[in-house]
């Protein structure tokens, strides 16, 4: 929570501050970030399901990302920044939806499974902490992570910003690149979850997938493909703001940096957990990188 706050705030302080207009469009987009924070805390409490940001983490960028277009006077760089957001919000719903996260009862579907096991930890069973936990950790930090790392988007609007060229043409080519990666690691890991749990319903002979979790593909390179892929795609969203702006650092670095320390918190608990339900797992830690391949092993 500390950083969600000091972060930004020590950002706003590197290279050129925002101008006024800049400033004036990141406050009215700030009021769909209340509006985000206010109903997943309100449905999470009244249902008891705490994955109401998951439903909404790739959707609201592209809407804050088309209005900040929008009110920037759909300025080239920025309408190709909302385009590549577009391509990636598509892909993660598609992914999202079919895994069971959305229902027509829109407060319904699938919920994150850590949260079911962080419940039952010391502390957290208090229901008074754990509403807490979900007001200010997974409505108010998270949603707030979602609006910084799109905010790159306006420093196209910066003054004496660099006209849009063949570097911004080159990140949007990486950029898709690294959506592409992503869906295929999620196809994979797709693709082994729904035959193993087959296998365990039919009562068939486990064969490769005996040790419970996906190893072949990219999931043999890094642990966790989608999640690097997924980092490194609002690195390179970050960079836009470099090759507008001439400055490898600027007051629009906190949304990135802060969605790495995320991953890291996140996979150490994703670990965790599946180093406790499979007895492999450790081995294949100790072979295979987290998010960047092992040179030597």
């Amino acid at each position: 929570m500390a950083t969600i706050i000091l972060l930004p705030i020590a950002a706003y302080f590197l290279g050129t501050p925002p101008s006024d207009l800049q400033v004036a469009i990141i406050a009215d987009t700030a009021w769909g970030l209340a509006a985000v924070v206010i109903v997943t805390f309100i449905v999470g409490q009244l249902t008891g399901n705490v994955s109401q940001v998951d439903k909404l983490w790739s959707i609201v960028p592209t809407p804050y990302a088309w209005y900040m277009t929008y009110r920037g006077e759909w300025d080239e760089r920025m309408v190709l920044m909302s385009t590549v957001v577009t391509i990636w919000s598509v892909r993660l719903t598609y992914n999202f939806a079919r895994r069971g996260g959305y229902s027509w009862k829109f407060w319904e579907g699938e919920e994150d499974y850590r949260w079911e096991v962080l419940r039952k930890r010391p502390g957290f069973s208090n229901p008074f902490v754990w509403m807490l936990f979900n007001l200010f950790f997974i409505c108010f930090y998270q949603s707030t992570l979602i609006f910084l790392f799109t905010l790159p988007i306006v420093t196209s609007l910066s003054e004496n910003a660099e006209p849009i060229g063949m570097i911004d043409y080159a990140l949007a080519a990486s950029f898709v690149t690294l959506v592409v990666i992503e869906f295929i690691a999620d196809q994979q890991q797709y693709d082994f979850q729904t035959e193993k749990y087959r296998r365990i319903n039919a009562g068939e002979d486990m064969g490769p997938y005996k040790d419970g979790f996906l190893q072949t593909g990219l999931w043999s390179i890094v642990r966790h493909p989608n999640y690097a892929a997924e980092q490194a795609i609002w690195i390179v969203f970050y960079l836009f703001s470099v090759a507008a702006t001439g400055e490898w650092i600027n007051w629009s670095i906190a949304g990135c940096v802060l969605l790495v320390i995320l991953f890291k918190g996140s996979s150490d608990f994703s670990e965790e957990i599946s180093a406790n339900k499979y007895p492999a797992y450790t081995n294949y830690q100790q072979s295979v990188g987290r998010f960047l391949p092992k040179l030597f092993k």
